[in-house]
């Protein structure tokens, strides 16, 4: 069981391909989709909502596609899962409805969010890059 939406896994996914496979080009959205076995139009929102939040760059042109907008070890899962909306920085507004929610679940979860959160920050996109390459050696 993961603890991360789908929407989130593909984006750090995204992420590590492009840092995997840019090699001084951009990579087109269609090859990046291709590799994960998904169709284009699936993936572009994952890629625009990187792009917004400066984690990737879009290079637009015959031989666009994206790329990292940083180094790879100062690009966290925190940082991506952030960038598209899988983790939420604010407050939950249905635990303002509910008396249980408000006093009961939130205060025991929250703790865990953050431990969870912290987790995600130490993380980087090189570590992952460096265990990908090495996965593929093998």
């Amino acid at each position: 069981m993961s603890l991360l939406p789908r929407k989130g896994l593909l984006a750090i996914a995204a992420v590590i391909d492009v840092a995997l496979h840019a090699r001084g080009q951009p990579v087109a959205a269609k090859a990046l989709a291709g590799r994960h076995r998904l169709p284009p139009r699936h993936l572009e929102p994952v890629l625009q909502a990187l792009v917004r939040q400066g984690l990737l760059k879009g290079v637009r042109g015959p031989r666009g596609g994206y790329e990292l907008a940083r180094e790879p070890s100062r690009i966290t899962a925190h940082d991506i899962l952030c960038a598209i909306g899988t983790i939420d920085e604010g407050s939950n507004g249905a635990a303002s409805r509910s008396a249980l929610l408000a006093d009961v679940v939130v205060p025991a979860l929250t703790h865990a969010e953050g431990v969870f959160s912290g987790a995600l920050g130490h993380i980087n996109v090189e570590d992952l890059v460096v265990a990908a390459r090495t996965l593929h050696k093998s």
